[in-house]
């Protein structure tokens, strides 16, 4: 069984982020990139399932400028086997994200496609469900519990209501939620090794895809501070602060 596991670079989400003087975008500067934690979610399951036996090669993709190899060196050393980069100086959308991973699906024939069910800086949550309509495969989304046998996959989602358990005939597309497992750690003698699996360059204009954004971005604006909370005595005095103060009664 060979996995595809796409992988975003994004801000660490231990960087406190910072929005520019004149909201036009992020101050990204000199800040510390990584992987999506979904992403890194999806890697390490796709690990787990090679090391039952199930999975036979991981695939790693980002697409991005050359700076996303290093992330998808990073999810080499956790133990993919290779790594593609589709290179574009472009900050992409979600369905470009997507139709470049299904020329990559074509190409590939992956039997099962893992990825993050959405990245930490758009939160978007699109990329996942966009690739499944395009490739018209099966896809199980917010996943807890993967679980494969012979050619399908069974996939325990987390649903507003609890839990849901549907079916998938592979080839299948899955995104992942938090709870699904705990990513490793690279050790320092895989991390050497990840040096020396092959990474392939391929130019996001080859595929023929419409690139230019369909979006336009008005301005980045940070949440308002929060004011600290304070204890009241009573419930009149909350009733007298929510009246006059909050203003929400």
């Amino acid at each position: 069984m060979k996995i595809l596991v796409p992988v975003k670079r994004a801000i660490d989400y231990n960087v406190k982020v910072r929005v520019k003087a004149d909201n036009s975008g992020l101050d990204l500067a000199n800040a510390k990139m990584s992987i999506n934690p979904f992403c890194e979610i999806a890697v390490e399951e796709a690990i787990r399932l090679k090391e039952k036996g199930i999975a036979t090669e991981i695939v790693a993709i980002s697409i991005g400028d050359k700076a996303c190899q290093e992330q998808i060196r990073t999810a080499l050393a956790l133990g993919a086997d290779r790594g593609i980069q589709i290179d574009t100086p472009e900050t992409l959308d979600s369905l470009q994200v997507a139709k470049l991973l299904q020329k990559v699906v074509e190409e590939e024939s992956p039997d099962l496609v893992i990825l993050g069910k959405q990245s930490i800086d758009s939160d978007n949550n699109q990329t996942g469900q966009m690739l499944a309509a395009l490739c018209g495969l099966p896809q199980g989304t917010f996943a807890s519990v993967v679980d494969i046998n012979d050619s399908k996959v069974n996939v325990t989602r987390e649903v507003d209501g609890g839990l849901q358990t549907v079916a998938l005939t592979l080839p299948a597309i899955v995104t992942t939620d938090l709870r699904l497992n705990e990513p490793r750690y690279a050790s320092l003698p895989n991390i050497m090794k990840a040096k020396r699996k092959p990474l392939e360059v391929k130019s996001a204009a080859d595929y023929g895809i419409d690139l230019s954004s369909k979006l336009t971005v008005l301005k980045y604006e940070a949440p308002a501070q929060r004011k600290g909370g304070v204890k009241v005595a009573d419930v009149a005095e909350l009733v007298e602060k929510l009246k006059n103060e909050a203003k929400v009664i």
